[in-house]
């Protein structure tokens, strides 16, 4: 396709994906939504755009997610180790059986007192200073300190954790996306994870802690465990979805928050509002934009038959936005989740096989943080429209450059 190319769906196609649309891909996707179920998209796939088929796809367990490596990194020059979310059953059944064993959710219920005062702590400092990046005062640190504390990562290990997590997240983009730097980046990032977390694993095996490592190194369900190479895998997987992910639900939550003043003033109005407003901003804005998944068997989606091996790209940003399964979709709304009967539900943490592990301590940070700003921020004022990171799976700001005003409440 060409760069100039002047049709309005084939220039919505290459707008969609363009690091230049970053900070806005919705409105490409509201042309590609009217184009058709399904338009053809890049690396010979169809891109599925409308909420009804994004939601029987990945619902249906005849469309796999294990091509995803192949599809999108297939001359990748380093291993990707993506444990059960680049795998089916029976694979897939077995380690994530294990994985649930360890990552219960009494284990990130009790986080919440943690993620409180890390919440807090950061919270001040943002609000002594009143100017602040957003992204670098609350967004990132946050979800940081919590998944290195939940793994077992040392304190002072935290910073190196952080540069690994970047480049494995910018290295989840197709290849074809990726310069060189980025891709040596990706290189040296898993390098770094392996050698770093397999040491750690070789440390809780032999002294335990009370940690999600050792408690991964010790799980067990009929004679089975995990093997190493399953271990650093299924680590890699838990700090991506578990930080970067959550970072950038948290940045585009407050940045809506600074669009909509008025969401924020309902937020402080009422706030057992905080945890329906969380499935809301995965909605408006979701952290993850598309996945993958390739046809098994033939079968037919909203009138188009898939032969086996063919591949959509699910646009999680699109679906979200579909006009036809939510009212007024471009519009954050922060009672919308609470409304009866319930809205459609957004797709933003998949669903079926692959809905994502990682989902409850997401939502467990988001809310614990829309409750501390609704009870002690007034105002959050937008100082300039955000930078965002080139990130096209992935999706975030660099920046959230913000005036908070401190409520008079405190």
């Amino acid at each position: 396709m060409s760069p100039t190319a002047a049709h309005p769906v084939q220039q919505a196609v290459l707008d969609a994906l363009a690091p230049a649309s970053r900070h806005d891909p919705y409105s490409a996707y509201a042309v590609l939504r009217t184009a058709g179920p399904f338009v053809p998209g890049p690396l010979g796939t169809r891109l599925v755009t409308r909420h009804a088929d994004a939601e029987a796809i990945l619902a249906d367990p005849t469309w796999s997610h294990a091509e995803e490596r192949e599809l999108l990194h297939p001359a990748s020059d380093v291993e990707l180790p993506g444990s059960f979310l680049w795998m089916e059953p029976p694979d897939h059944t077995r380690l994530r059986r294990l994985v649930s064993a360890a990552f219960t959710a009494r284990r990130i219920e009790a986080l919440r007192p943690s993620a409180r005062r890390v919440t807090a702590r950061l919270l001040d400092a943002a609000l002594d200073a009143g100017e602040v990046d957003l992204v670098e005062a609350l967004s990132y640190p946050l979800p940081l300190t919590m998944i290195c504390d939940l793994l077992g990562v040392p304190p002072g290990a935290h910073t190196d954790v952080r540069r690994m997590s970047a480049g494995i997240a910018r290295g989840l983009d197709p290849d074809a996306l990726l310069n060189p730097d980025e891709l040596a980046a990706r290189t040296q990032a898993v390098h770094d994870f392996t050698v770093f977390f397999g040491d750690l694993v070789a440390q809780r095996r032999a002294h335990p802690r009370d940690d999600l490592i050792t408690a991964l190194a010790q799980v067990e369900a009929d004679g089975d465990t995990l093997t190493p190479h399953e271990m650093l895998g299924t680590l890699l997987i838990l700090l991506v979805a578990g930080h970067e992910t959550t970072v950038n639900l948290i940045g585009n939550g407050l940045l809506g928050l600074a669009r909509r003043p008025d969401q924020l003033a309902l937020l402080r109005s009422d706030p057992g509002l905080a945890l329906p407003a969380v499935d809301e901003m995965l909605r408006h804005d979701p952290p993850v934009h598309l996945t993958t998944r390739t046809a098994r068997t033939e079968t037919t989606v909203a009138g188009t038959t898939f032969a086996p091996g063919e591949a959509v790209i699910v646009l999680i940003g699109s679906a979200n936005r579909d006009p036809d399964a939510f009212v007024a979709p471009a519009e954050l709304d922060v009672t919308r989740y609470t409304a009866r009967p319930r809205p459609k539900r957004h797709l933003a943490f998949g669903l079926g096989l692959h809905h994502c592990i990682g989902a409850a301590l997401a939502r467990l940070e988001m809310e614990v943080v829309l409750r501390a700003v609704s009870a002690r921020v007034d105002s959050v004022e937008l100082l300039a429209d955000p930078p965002y990171r080139p990130n096209l799976v992935v999706r975030g700001m660099a920046r959230l450059p913000v005036r908070l005003r401190e409520s008079d409440q405190r």
